[in-house]
């Protein structure tokens, strides 16, 4: 795929050793998606403007405001891809609940979520998904190896389901949570099954990512970077196995660690 359209140059002042150069450098774009929802403006996200077809559905249904791919009527996307036109039958509890606790999440671009606070009950998480601990560790390499965007430009998080059959799906955004609602929309639009599947993310385990992995019953969340308090506590009350620090031959497993095998 070709990402060259969502990149940007600039001329700045390279300063190496006290000598400055002037030098053209690579930004990435960044655009307001709005996202109408049975004709009524939802919401605005500032997003890489990739992928919105995907960033809507999982956002959607991230915040339970619609509860399957199956309850979308239909969906389109502007030609500037700028606006998202969604049809669907929706939960108006939870979508009046996003209006109205307006959390502010600590993922990168400023999210907005309503289920971060435990608005919502959801079961404990008992699904009888294992992996061995170097599948992790070889798949986490992978992971930072491909991040194309992120290679070009040093600007942007993604996130990756890894499935039962061992296929991969991706995602890059400005934005952690971003990233992790395209990935999932894009399970969603191909008909993927995530219930028995591991999310790897760039950046910090904060309790909103956790969240997102609870509201799609996935069982495993891996980062190479550390977890905050709230996101272990969020990982233990819901029965996710949180990983982090995973890198090189090593790994912190935080919580519920019989999934790894061999622990």
């Amino acid at each position: 795929m070709d990402n060259t359209k969502y990149l940007k140059t600039v001329v700045i002042d390279k300063l190496i050793e006290n000598e400055a150069t002037e030098f053209e450098d690579v930004t990435i774009d960044e655009s307001r998606l709005n996202l109408y929802l049975n004709g009524e403006k939802t919401i605005s996200m500032m997003c890489i403007p990739k992928d919105q077809d995907a960033h809507a559905i999982g956002f959607l249904m991230s915040e339970n405001v619609i509860s399957s791919i199956e309850d979308i009527k239909s969906l389109e996307v502007s030609e500037d891809g700028l606006r998202v036109d969604v049809e669907a039958k929706i939960d108006e509890a939870s979508l009046q609940n996003l209006y109205k606790e307006k959390t502010l999440t600590s993922g990168c671009g400023g999210g907005v979520t309503g289920t971060a606070d435990g608005n919502l009950e959801i079961p404990f998480n008992q699904t009888a998904f294992n992996i061995k601990p170097q599948t992790i560790l070889d798949e986490i390499k992978i992971f930072y190896r491909e991040s194309e965007l992120y290679n070009l430009t040093g600007c942007v998080h993604k996130a990756m389901i890894y499935l039962l059959d061992g296929t991969t799906v991706t995602a890059e955004d400005i934005g952690r949570h971003n990233a992790i609602d395209k990935a999932i929309g894009r399970c969603k639009l191909q008909g993927l099954e995530t219930k028995k599947s591991v999310l790897f993310v760039s950046g910090r385990l904060s309790s909103e990512m956790v969240t997102k992995a609870v509201m799609h019953r996935i069982p495993i969340i891996v980062s190479r970077t550390a977890p905050t308090y709230l996101g272990v506590q969020t990982a233990h009350k819901h029965g996710i196995t949180l990983i982090g620090f995973a890198r090189g031959k090593k790994m912190n497993i935080y919580t519920h660690s019989g999934r790894v095998l061999g622990v």
